[in-house]
């Protein structure tokens, strides 16, 4: 009987137990986060669920790392190069800031970008059904049309729409644009205030007074994050303000046909899954959301002046109660 060498069997035992421990070995997605506000941190949330829910539990066979660049694009930018050092099997970015930031520093790890609104005007991708390099994700273009249809129909005598935003951020300043261009076709004017951080937000919604009939805010995420500032002076100047995602009527907006960010994160989580076994950005198609749900708040209409339709009401997936 012939017998094998001692330094085989040691190499194949060597080999089948480096196999073992590469088996064992968690999945390692990093997450970063431009800011912390209701939407992004349910994209979040809804990102791990999918992932869970497709078999890659945290603690378990998953490590996420996360962290959020508290709003500032430094901090972003230095999230990214640290995530990029880590090697993780994909890097997931909300939000288009922070998806900029790890475009430029992230040559070869998988990206997926999750709650970008124009990720060709963001330069992420240069083509949403063949992006062809490392990068791809799930947009939340706003279909700005159904929002002003909505608007109208509470508000028919509106003239002036006023919005805050801010101007250094791509997605806000793509979204503005796109607005004025909308509101110009219905001979609507637009009136900006500008905000190129959260502490300055107040100011820009206090420069709307006695000069927009309501205010209607897009996925900034720089006014979102402070939202309850814009809310505020609407309150007391009695001008309506409308949003673009629904969890902002829940913090005291009149109204938003929107998307649901947990659907949207979840969606974003099937296309990690895709990436962990094995597919690559590059072949996957940029996807976008479908489905609007209509909220609406009647005691916050009530606080800046306007009642809403029964019909409007009876129209709508969710009716929030946030009387005072």
């Amino acid at each position: 009987m012939a017998k094998t060498p001692l330094r085989t069997l040691l190499g194949a035992t060597l080999l089948a137990l480096a196999s073992l421990v590469q088996a064992q070995e968690p999945r390692v997605v990093a997450i970063t986060q431009i800011v912390e506000h209701p939407a992004l941190d349910a994209v979040y949330q809804g990102i791990k669920d999918e992932l869970a829910e497709r078999g890659f539990k945290e603690g378990d066979n998953l490590t996420v790392m996360h962290e959020s660049a508290q709003g500032n694009s430094a901090i972003a930018s230095q999230i990214a190069r640290k995530f990029v050092g880590e090697s993780p099997d994909v890097i997931v970015a909300i939000a288009t800031p922070s998806a900029q930031t790890v475009a430029a520093a992230a040559r070869n790890t998988p990206v997926i970008f999750s709650a970008v609104t124009d990720p060709l005007g963001a330069k992420l991708v240069s083509n949403l059904e063949a992006p062809g390099a490392n990068i791809t994700g799930v947009s939340d273009m706003l279909p700005i049309d159904k929002h002003l249809d909505m608007l109208q129909r509470v508000m028919p005598d509106a003239k002036r729409i006023g919005t805050v935003y801010n101007p250094g951020e791509a997605n806000a300043v793509s979204l503005v644009e796109l607005l004025e261009e909308r509101l110009a076709a219905r001979g609507l004017e637009l009136v900006k205030g500008a905000a190129t951080k959260t502490s300055e937000v107040l100011g820009a919604a206090r420069s709307l007074v006695g000069k927009a009939d309501a205010i209607y805010l897009t996925t900034d995420n720089t006014v979102i994050s402070a939202v309850e500032a814009v809310i505020s002076v609407g309150e007391r100047a009695s001008i309506p303000v409308f949003a673009a995602d629904t969890a902002t009527v829940e913090r005291g907006a009149v109204a938003a046909l929107g998307f649901d960010y947990y659907d949207h994160g979840r969606q974003t989580g099937v296309m990690v899954a895709r990436v962990l076994n094995g597919e690559q950005p590059g072949d996957m198609a940029v996807e976008t959301m479908e489905k609007l749900d209509l909220f609406v708040n009647p005691a916050a209409a009530e606080r800046m002046g306007i009642t809403l339709s029964d019909e409007v009401i009876a129209d709508a997936e969710q009716v929030v109660d946030s009387a005072k």
